[in-house]
């Protein structure tokens, strides 16, 4: 118990530590309107559609917004890995501010209802450059690992809170004025995230491309192909995938449920959106549980697990109480499947690509959820509104069931906090970010050298890193004396940034244990931060007479 308390403070430190970052608590509150007011306009949007079509044309709008989000999505994610991120995430909240006002001003005009969905589905393409963004610049302005991960709990808590406060803002606004009052309120809460974001662009960001650039296909997929290549992401980014096609027929089933099956009226949807968001800021508190923790995956499966399962019971007990209760325990899985599965993402991705793989997950996560709100409506024509509960609810207890020895195997995966502590003690290493480095120690292969073994020939091509982490090697320069090195010394730096051949020839001098990083992995961590490239320039510029490369 006293570990437990102990724990529990030292989470609560870090919490406190992210508002008093004034960057992160910036974002945080940026991050907060943004999602309030996507949470709120989306309330509106669906009354308005149910009133022009039913459960048909709830279902439709889904597909209109989230389609074209799907496909655009890597696209603006790009953005957030090209350009810097606060300038991103600064023009997607005036151009929905302004996308919203004009769709006020549709609705008191009465016109077309196909221009308010058009201008939805713009909305929704604009939003997919902002939480890739978002998400991407949170390693960077996070001090230690706890950090991040305390950051991601704000987050996802506040987007619980957006949750809440959006749906019940909503529902409230069209208990008393209508749908276009709604629309209108929303722009202004994209406006107070722009407010909040915009003393962000004095920051210093690191520098994110540089030199000649890819083609656009290969810049826009690099995300695909990072996901596509690593088995660990793979299988993070599929759960979540599997999680918001069952949210996309939950969207869905709220409305429809609240309509038919407890006869709430449109009032309802946002009541029972408020119910989920409630149940995501006590999964918030509950989440402050997980910094800290290395091991995470477990977690996240059985929160994956926990945001489907709980609808089941809907179909069996179908009362506005036990309905609340039940939307609230979905609250509380998302929230802590949110801050673990984000938490793994942020551990497991490159820097490089961290936006567009966010991209990735936001590309899944719209065409998921526009599949689901397809799906949806046609499962309750075939099954009816109780049934279809029952099937929706169970897909994902059968998907977590089926991945469970990969998620176990995941958080089995031995620490690296050696291989951590030799990065940080490295001159070139030491400007990064804490979340960066440990990605980086992830990324450290083991290499043994006996005596006389070459570890590196001058004139070879340069395609690893090294770090000596036991033992002695000898550096051989243009025939000089060898010069000796031991722990914590480390070469290769001058063939991989200058793109030239080895400059010297290493061996190993007594048996000698080495890290090594990959050149992929190097380049874009040293080069995608300007003091890291400061420091491995002076490195060079040290070691040029003594050629260690």
């Amino acid at each position: 118990m006293a570990g437990l308390r102990e724990h529990l403070r030292e989470s609560f430190r870090a919490l406190k530590e992210v508002f008093h970052n004034r960057a992160l608590r910036r974002l945080q509150l940026a991050w907060a309107g943004s999602i309030i007011g996507s949470w709120a306009y989306t309330v509106a949007l669906v009354v308005y559609a149910y009133a022009h079509g039913g459960a048909a044309a709830v279902g439709l709008v889904g597909v209109i917004r989230w389609v074209p989000a799907a496909i655009s999505s890597p696209f603006a994610a790009m953005l957030g890995d090209r350009y810097p991120r606060v300038s991103v995430m600064l023009a997607a909240d005036l151009l929905r501010a302004l996308g919203l006002a004009v769709m006020a001003v549709c609705v008191l005009t009465e016109a077309p209802v196909a221009a308010v969905y058009v201008l939805a589905s713009v909305v929704a393409v604009v939003t997919t450059a902002f939480q890739p963004a978002e998400a991407a610049l949170l390693p960077s302005l996070a001090r230690t690992p706890e950090e991040l991960t305390a950051a991601n709990v704000s987050s996802s808590t506040l987007e619980s809170l957006g949750f809440c406060l959006g749906p019940a803002l909503g529902g409230i606004l069209l208990a008393v004025s209508t749908v276009w009052v709604v629309f209108l309120v929303t722009a202004g809460t994209f406006v107070w995230s722009a407010v909040m974001l915009t003393p962000l662009l004095q920051i210093s960001e690191p520098p994110l491309t540089r030199g000649e650039r890819p083609r656009l296909w290969e810049e826009a997929t690099a995300g695909f192909r990072a996901v596509a290549r690593d088995r660990h992401l793979r299988l993070v980014v599929g759960l979540f995938s599997a999680q918001t096609l069952v949210n996309g027929a939950f969207g869905v089933l709220i409305a429809v449920a609240a309509f038919r099956l407890l006869d709430l009226g449109p009032s309802g949807v946002g009541y029972l959106n408020t119910a989920v968001g409630v149940g995501g800021i006590i999964g918030g508190f509950l989440s402050l549980g997980l910094v800290g923790r290395r091991r995470l995956a477990t977690i996240f499966g059985v929160a994956v697990a926990g945001t489907g399962a709980p609808l089941v019971l809907i179909a069996g007990f179908p009362s506005t109480a036990a309905t609340l209760v039940v939307f609230g325990l979905i609250g509380v899985a998302i929230i802590v499947g949110d801050v673990a599965g984000f938490t793994l993402l942020q551990r497991g991705t490159p820097s490089d690509v961290l936006a567009r793989v966010f991209g990735v997950l936001h590309s899944l996560f719209y065409a998921t959820v526009a599949l689901g709100a397809i799906l949806a409506p046609v499962l309750i024509d075939l099954v009816g509104i109780r049934w279809s509960l029952v099937v929706v609810g169970a897909i994902l207890p059968v998907v977590c069931g089926l991945t469970t020895a990969s998620l176990v195997k995941l958080d089995g995966a031995p620490d690296k906090l050696r291989e951590l502590e030799l990065l940080r003690a490295i001159p070139i290493f030491a400007p990064l970010s804490p979340p960066v480095l440990e990605q980086l120690a992830q990324r450290l292969e083991p290499v043994h050298a006996s005596p006389g073994d070459e570890i590196i020939r001058r004139g070879d091509h340069g395609d690893r890193f090294y770090v000596v982490a036991g033992g002695e090697v000898e550096v051989l320069v243009d025939g000089g004396p060898a010069r000796r090195q031991g722990p914590g010394s480390y070469f290769g730096e001058i063939a991989l940034l200058r793109d030239v051949p080895r400059t010297a020839t290493v061996r190993a001098a007594t048996e000698t244990e080495l890290f090594a990083l990959d050149r992929d992995h190097f380049i874009p961590a040293v080069t995608g931060h300007a003091g890291s490239t400061d420091a491995a320039e002076a490195v060079i510029g040290t070691r040029l007479g003594v050629s260690q490369g």
